[in-house]
């Protein structure tokens, strides 16, 4: 019996993160195979394509479905709601929160939860997704199949508790993606009506506009995780393995300059050198032209000076 109950719980989580939360071991670090279903199907159902096949402009919407969400998430998920780099008015915030909420990561303030906690313990024995401490396969999906990486520890988001909406958000976060398949589809099967020359229609549009590009958004988005403290170059001396990674950098927008992230995390820049590509800072810099947010945190004057040495002891070692 307790097996079926434990069973039941789980799947009731697949709707509603905040259910039985007092039966959840919160350090349990074993395999929670019911709770993960839901990420197996998603990768599952990416095999659909073999029916529906392909035209240009499924490709093309998932594409740009794929950046618009990356940009919710590096913006918004990271550089806001985990580390409050800038500021902007709730309409936004949770404009921002729906559309990174649509990329199935969980809600805003679980996401952020966690951040906070790899930042005080990155690369400790206490960072659930260190590939120093657990292995690279662990920190890139192992972590999360898990309670303690379902868990949220509320304490370190007491800042957004105080939104309503965000923690509705939060709770029933298998509802935006939800309705995000549901509007991908309807909007599919309507251009196949009015537009039969896209050659497109609902379910096309579905398995590569939010399967295809929402597995693609997860492992581009975990390989911050993993490939970033195991693969780059180190600028900066920190306590942990973080790394900068200029093809990272390109696919998540901004965040593969992970260890310029390290060294200075109230930034709302993370491309420290104006050849450090970080289109995340730039849209976020439009968003402020545009009255949408206001106050990025600059890069302060001593961390630029230590970058700008940095680099020229690195030029005449070499």
């Amino acid at each position: 019996m307790t097996r079926v109950k434990n069973c039941v719980e789980n799947i009731r989580r697949w709707f509603d993160s905040d259910a039985n939360l007092d039966h959840l071991d919160t350090r349990s670090r074993s395999f929670n195979l019911i709770r993960v279903l839901p990420f197996i199907a998603l990768h599952l159902a990416c095999l659909l394509v073999v029916f529906t096949g392909v035209s240009a402009f499924a490709v093309g919407f998932a594409v740009v479905f794929f950046f618009l969400r990356m940009f919710a998430i590096t913006g918004f998920y990271h550089r806001y709601f985990s580390h409050k780099t800038f500021k902007t008015n709730r309409f936004w915030q949770f404009l921002f929160g729906v559309l990174g909420a649509s990329a199935a990561q969980r809600g805003p303030l679980w996401w952020a939860a966690h951040h906070r906690h790899h930042h005080q313990h990155s690369d400790g024995p206490e960072d659930l997704h260190s590939p120093r401490q657990s292995g690279f396969w662990w920190s890139h999906m192992g972590w999360f199949t898990c309670d303690a990486g379902f868990a949220m520890d509320e304490r370190r988001v007491r800042d957004w508790l105080k939104f309503p909406e965000l923690r509705f958000l939060n709770r029933f976060d298998a509802l935006v993606p939800a309705l995000a398949v549901a509007v991908i589809f309807i909007g599919g099967e309507a251009l196949s009506v009015w537009t039969p020359g896209l050659g497109t229609n609902g379910f096309q549009l579905v398995v590569w506009g939010f399967f295809i590009s929402t597995v693609a958004l997860f492992h581009a988005t975990v390989s911050i995780n993993s490939l970033a403290h195991v693969w780059g170059s180190r600028r900066f001396e920190t306590s942990d393995d973080s790394r900068n990674n200029f093809w990272l950098a390109l696919v998540t927008l901004g965040e593969g300059w992970h260890n310029n992230h390290h060294r200075w995390p109230q930034s709302a820049r993370q491309g420290f050198r104006w050849y450090e590509i970080d289109i995340t800072w730039y849209l976020l810099w439009c968003l402020e032209k545009l009255g949408i947010i206001r106050g990025l945190n600059p890069l302060p004057r001593h961390i630029r000076e230590e970058t700008l040495h940095l680099d020229r002891l690195r030029r005449n070692r070499t």
